[in-house]
C-alpha cells in the first residue's frame, strides 16, 4: 500500500478531511453556486461529511455526498446521524470520474480538493457538468499554483501536505477544464494560504468537541498501528513550511454555470 492510500485510510479511520480555505471557502462557494433552501446538491469527494452536513443545516437544501472511500462514507453517515440531518443528507460510494446519476439532476455540483487527484481531470469535470441541471452550477475549490514554475521546496511541501499524487494547476488551467465541459460565465477567486489559517479553519470546521474526538482517534490509531506510526514519522521528516509558500501556492474557487 502506498503512502497516498495510507493517508486516505488513516483519514477515514480518524474522521478527518480538509480542504484549503476551510469553512469560509465552503460558504463562499455555496454563495457563488446559489445554494439555498430547496436546492438539490451533490458534493463529490465528501470525505468525512462535514460539508454536506454544514450545507443542510445552514441552507436547508438536500445533499448527496459521494466518496471513493467506503470508510469515509461510514463516517459521513455517523456524522449525519449525530448532527440530526440524516433525513436530508444521503451518502454513497462513487468515483468522481464515473458518477452513478442521471443527466441534469442536481442544482449544484461541488467538490473541494478532489479534482487535483485524478490523472484525467477533464473526465471528472465532464461528469460534474453532465449531472448538473441546465442553469445549475459546478463549483470547484482546488489547489492552485499562483506563480509558475514553483521552486522545488514548494513542490515538495505541497506533495507532503496534499499527497504525492496531487497535481495542482494554474487558475487558467482550472478554468480550461470548466470551459472544456461546456460551462460558461465562469467566476474565479484565488487566495494564498498560510498554515496558521489552515489550522484555525480546521478548528472552526470541526469545533472543539470534534477536534477532541479526532485527536483521540489519532492517539488510539498511533498506539495500535505500526503503519500509522511510520506515516506520522515520514510527515514529520518533511521539514518546515517554506518561507515563500504564499507567493507560489494557494487555492482557487472556480464556478461555472451550465
Amino acid at each position: 500500500m502506498d503512502n497516498q492510500q495510507h493517508f486516505f485510510d488513516f483519514a477515514a479511520e480518524v474522521g478527518l478531511t480538509k480542504h484549503l480555505g476551510g469553512a469560509a471557502a465552503t460558504e463562499e462557494m455555496a454563495a457563488l453556486c446559489h445554494i439555498d433552501e430547496g436546492k438539490y446538491v451533490l458534493d463529490v469527494g465528501c470525505g468525512a461529511g462535514t460539508t454536506p452536513c454544514f450545507l443542510v443545516k445552514r441552507y436547508g437544501c438536500r445533499v448527496v455526498g459521494v466518496d471513493i472511500s467506503p470508510g469515509m462514507i461510514e463516517r459521513c453517515r455517523e456524522r449525519a446521524q449525530r448532527e440530526g440531518v440524516a433525513d436530508r443528507a444521503e451518502f454513497r460510494v462513487a468515483d468522481a470520474q464515473d458518477l452513478p446519476f442521471e443527466d441534469d439532476l442536481f442544482d449544484a455540483v461541488i467538490s473541494e480538493s478532489v479534482v487535483a487527484f485524478p490523472e484525467d481531470k477533464q473526465r471528472a469535470v465532464d461528469e460534474y457538468a453532465r449531472v448538473t441541471k441546465p442553469g445549475g452550477y459546478v463549483g470547484l475549490n482546488e489547489s492552485t499554483w499562483r506563480k509558475v514554475p514553483p521552486p522545488p521546496e514548494v513542490v515538495a511541501w505541497a506533495g507532503q501536505d496534499l499527497g504525492a499524487s496531487v497535481s495542482p494547476l494554474t487558475s487558467e488551467e482550472w478554468v480550461g477544464l470548466l470551459e472544456g465541459a461546456g460551462l460558461r460565465d465562469i467566476v474565479v477567486q484565488t487566495s494564498p494560504i498560510s498554515t496558521q489559517s489552515e489550522v484555525r479553519g480546521l478548528v472552526q470546521r470541526y469545533g472543539c468537541g470534534g477536534m477532541l474526538r479526532i485527536y483521540g482517534r489519532m492517539l488510539a490509531l498511533y498506539a495500535r498501528n505500526p503503519a500509522y506510526r511510520g506515516f506520522v514519522k515520514g510527515v514529520r521528516q518533511q521539514g518546515v513550511t517554506p518561507d515563500n509558500l504564499e507567493d507560489y501556492f494557494g487555492y482557487g474557487l472556480y464556478i461555472g454555470s451550465k
